[in-house]
């Protein structure tokens, strides 16, 4: 019974990632708003949940699978969390501590080291800090965050449970 209801909550965790990926696509595609390089970024980060959910699904481990998935869905969910934290940041700080916007991502990656494009990127442009959209007063970012925050959550609950029944054994024998 436990290996069903957690692929299910796999497959609701899978569900919600990919509603964010196409709800990310919606607003640039429909709506216009063009993202900045922090967002693409946690839009790569949110499908590569979406990708390790649907793997979890359709493998169905037993519980030690579940574990391994489970760590593996904490880091792309955690370096999310980070990500959209730190844009939460940029969003706060007062706009003339922020670099200039960055010249065309494509272009920097064809002339630059990747390590060099990836600390411009976290380092934060102008367009990073813009609030473009906002739905009941909270940012993209901020919804970012909490999503990411609820998907290291949901992680980390099955690698938590497993480890506090695994204790609570070894609690109760006696020797």
């Amino acid at each position: 019974m436990h290996l069903a209801r957690t692929r299910f909550l796999f497959f609701l965790a899978f569900f919600a990632c990919a509603l964010i990926v196409g709800a990310t696509f919606y607003l640039e595609r429909v709506v216009g708003n063009a993202p900045c390089p922090l967002c693409l970024a946690q839009r790569g980060l949110f499908l590569a949940c979406a990708v390790i959910c649907l793997a979890a699904v359709l493998h169905a481990p037993r519980m030690s699978g579940w574990r391994v998935y489970s760590g593996l869905l904490l880091l792309p969910s955690l370096t999310g969390a980070a990500l959209a934290g730190r844009q939460v940041w940029l969003q706060a700080a007062p706009p003339e501590n922020l670099a200039a916007c960055l010249v065309n991502q494509q272009y920097l990656l064809d002339t630059q080291p990747w390590l060099k494009v990836l600390w411009m990127i976290l380092a934060g442009t102008a367009g990073c800090s813009e609030i473009t959209w906002s739905l009941f007063g909270i940012s993209l970012p901020e919804w970012s965050l909490l999503a990411f925050a609820a998907v290291s959550l949901f992680a980390m609950y099955h690698l938590l449970i497993d480890f506090c029944q695994f204790r609570s054994i070894d609690i109760d024998a006696s020797d």
